[in-house]
This record gives C-alpha cells, sequence and structure tokens, in this order.
C-alpha cells in the first residue's frame, strides 16, 4: 500500500472532534428547535459510533492466520468501513431527509437562534482540525496523485471513510449555518428544513460514493496501479527472470498476496532454478514489504 498514511491517528482526531461537536449541537438543538441543528448532532453522533468499528476493524486484520483463516482478517477492515457507509447513509443521510421534510409540513419556530450560530462555528472550527489532520495522512498515502484519483485508486478503506465523513460534515455544517442564517434573516422557517433536506442528500452521495469503492476491495481489488507497475519494473529488472507473463496481486488489508508468472533465465540444474527463484522472492519482499504471500510460478509460455 502505497505511503505511509497513520490512519488510526486520522480516526482517533475524529472520535474527539465528532463526540465534543455531537454534545455541542445536541444541547443547541434542545434550546432552538433547529431541524439542521438536529440532523447535525444526529450525524455527529453516528460518526462516533462510525469511528468505533473502524477501530474495531483495524483490530480484528490484525488477527494472524489460522488453518481456518489461512489467508488471515485483514479483508474484515473491509467489512466493518461498508457498515459504517451503509450507516452514514441510513443513520445519518435518510434520517435528514426525513426530519427535513417533516419541517416542511410541520415547521417549528427557530428558538435561540444566535446559540445555533455559535455551536455551528464552534462545530466547524472543531470539524476543520479533524479534517486538517486527516488530510495530513491523505497527503502521505496520494503521493502527489490528484484528490479525486487517490480517492478510486486507494485500498485503505478506513482512511477513505474518515475523508468521506470529515468533507460531509464540513459542507454539512455549512448547509446548517447557512440555513440558520437565513431564517434568523427571513423569518421563515423553510430555509431551515430545506438544510435539513440538503444535508441528507449531501449525506446519502458521500455514503454511496464511499461504499462503491469499498465494495470493489470487499469483492478483491488488486493493489494500486502505481505500486503493481513498480513490482512488474522490479521483477523485469532481475537477471534471474527472461520474460514476466503474469502479475496477479490481491489486497489483504494492509497486506498483499502475489502470484507471479515468468519464465526464468538458463540454469544448469532445476535446483539452481529453485534457487533463483528463492532469492528474487526474498528480495521482492523487502522491496515491497506488505507483501505477506508469494506464489511463483516458472514456465515457458503463458
Amino acid at each position: 500500500m502505497s505511503g505511509h498514511a497513520d490512519s488510526k491517528r486520522a480516526i482517533f482526531l475524529a472520535l474527539g472532534a465528532n463526540f465534543a461537536i455531537f454534545i455541542a449541537k445536541l444541547v443547541a438543538a434542545i434550546f432552538t428547535g433547529s431541524g439542521a441543528m438536529l440532523a447535525e448532532a444526529v450525524h455527529s453522533l453516528a460518526d462516533c459510533g462510525n469511528q468505533g468499528l473502524l477501530l474495531l476493524g483495524m483490530r480484528q486484520a490484525k488477527r494472524p492466520p489460522s488453518p481456518e483463516y489461512p489467508l488471515g482478517w485483514g479483508r474484515a477492515l473491509y467489512f466493518w468501513s461498508f457498515l459504517v457507509a451503509i450507516l452514514l447513509f441510513s443513520v445519518g443521510g435518510m434520517f435528514s431527509v426525513y426530519e427535513g421534510i417533516h419541517k416542511l409540513t410541520d415547521p417549528e419556530p427557530l428558538r435561540w437562534p444566535w446559540l445555533a450560530v455559535g455551536v455551528l462555528a464552534f462545530s466547524i472550527v472543531t470539524e476543520g482540525v479533524s479534517m486538517h489532520g486527516c488530510m495530513q495522512e491523505v497527503n502521505k498515502a496520494r503521493e502527489g496523485r490528484p484528490l479525486w484519483q487517490w480517492f478510486r485508486e486507494t485500498r485503505a478503506s478506513e482512511l477513505l471513510v474518515i475523508f468521506g465523513e470529515d468533507l460531509a460534515a464540513l459542507l454539512g455544517l455549512s448547509f446548517a449555518l447557512i440555513a440558520v442564517l437565513l431564517t434568523m434573516l427571513t423569518g421563515n422557517l423553510i430555509f431551515d428544513a430545506i438544510g435539513t433536506v440538503a444535508i441528507g442528500v449531501l449525506l446519502i452521495v458521500v455514503a454511496v460514493a464511499v461504499a462503491r469503492e469499498v465494495k470493489a476491495l470487499l469483492i478483491g481489488q488488486g493493489v494500486e496501479p502505481k505500486q503493481r507497475a513498480a513490482m512488474i519494473a522490479f521483477l523485469q529488472a532481475r537477471p534471474e527472470i527472461d520474460h514476466v507473463y503474469n502479475l496477479l496481486t490481491l489486497q489483504m488489508g494492509t497486506d498483499v498476496m502475489v502470484a507471479i508468472k515468468a519464465r526464468m533465465a538458463q540454469t544448469p540444474t532445476a535446483r539452481a532454478m529453485v534457487e533463483a527463484i528463492n532469492i528474487v522472492e526474498a528480495d521482492f519482499r523487502a522491496e515491497f514489504r506488505d507483501v505477506r504471500w508469494s506464489f511463483f510460478e516458472p514456465d515457458h509460455a503463458d
């Protein structure tokens, strides 16, 4: 996996920020009666639970291989990441849309609107700190690639989820602040309702985008294209190998499984060829330290 991002740091930053924001927004929602604020409070609470699930997934992914699970538990992280995306869609997005529609049909006046504005401003600053920490780790992982390209290519599902949650939180807070301010300025409660629905739609869009990427990992993606190209270049440069026919990779959480099919250079004996293969595999693992399993098939044709 490219880069040296510390996903756990990003998760703990998000967990601390979201818990503080949840408490602040819940108090403000009770006093102001803002549907947009309540939607944001539920979003922050859901994020806290989501980060707990990601930490659980990271812990499970470290379980060692066993006869029942010969390739280990690395892909358990993808399951928990996908579950987080579903919760973001349902608990965050669908609840916000429902709350917004309820506000449209049965509007309630805002109480203590300046308290709502203050809490939202505090939340934006707090979430900004979390997003800054997340982006530090994302920038390590993307290695100069455009952000969208990293989003599509990354195999770090937990960092992908945190990035999506932080981005949705910042935009959602902005929507809520605009909704409250417009309601205060115009006295029209429809802006609060529209803000709530907009937050829900935003969460649904982010959840679907994250789920789409994690689904690919659950099905069985290989390593990132850049890393696969580096692996092929390494093998082709080896004097022990005449030609690389194929390289199959499978991302297993933070670990990687590879299968290599290649034509070996001429050796005096079969034993010498086996020794050459062993040398290539040892050097390959030393170069690509996330490779935990490697299978090498010498052949003379593809």
